[in-house]
């Protein structure tokens, strides 16, 4: 089975995702800019999080469009990364709404965790499938990203308990890491 029915779904799933999420994203009644003052920090969790699913389709673009084919493992690999990825709203809404208090930010990098394990579940499926030597074999190499993103993910979900800011700016740093688009692909594909 080719990709392109996979591919479709899981960008329907995640703009569906996004929808949701900005759907959270309630506008005062008051007309004044010091209405806005209260919604800051769900305003802060929507970016982080919108940031977050732009990084993963992004990278799972990139992923299935060297990918030749899929199967039934593949499948349930992308079915368990888009279970992670729709639980995102409800953490980034609760997060926001109880202004980044202890066991949303916790629970919220738990989310991120998971996504990460997911993400790298399904990456090592289609090379499980397609070979070492496959494209996304060779450029997922030492794969330092993704080995440092879920440690980073489970300090921070310490710090949550110990000092919420500091979680943030983990959760924060980890998406700067991953904001550049994985290069590792396009360097296989069109070398310079």
């Amino acid at each position: 089975m080719g990709t392109n029915r996979l591919e479709a779904f899981s960008d329907g799933v995640i703009a569906i995702i996004i929808t949701i999420m900005v759907l959270e994203l309630r506008a005062p009644h008051e007309v004044t800019l010091e209405a806005l003052k209260p919604l800051v920090p769900v305003l802060l969790s929507y970016v982080l999080s919108f940031v977050y699913l732009g990084i993963y389709w992004n990278n799972h673009h990139h992923m299935l469009h060297v990918t030749k084919s899929v199967n039934g493992g593949i499948l349930w690999a992308n079915l368990h990364l888009l279970f992670w990825l729709s639980l995102l709203p409800f953490a980034t809404a609760w997060m926001g709404e109880n202004h980044f208090a202890r066991v949303p930010t916790a629970i919220y990098g738990a989310v991120l965790l998971m996504a990460a394990i997911a993400y790298f579940i399904l990456a090592h499926a289609i090379i499980r499938k397609e070979g070492q030597d496959s494209i996304l074999g060779r450029a997922f190499g030492s794969d330092w990203k993704g080995k440092i993103s879920p440690l980073l993910y489970l300090i921070a979900i310490g710090l949550a308990f110990v000092h919420e800011w500091l979680a943030q700016a983990v959760y924060t740093t980890v998406a700067i890491m991953w904001l550049v688009p994985d290069r590792r692909i396009e360097r296989i594909v069109t070398p310079d």
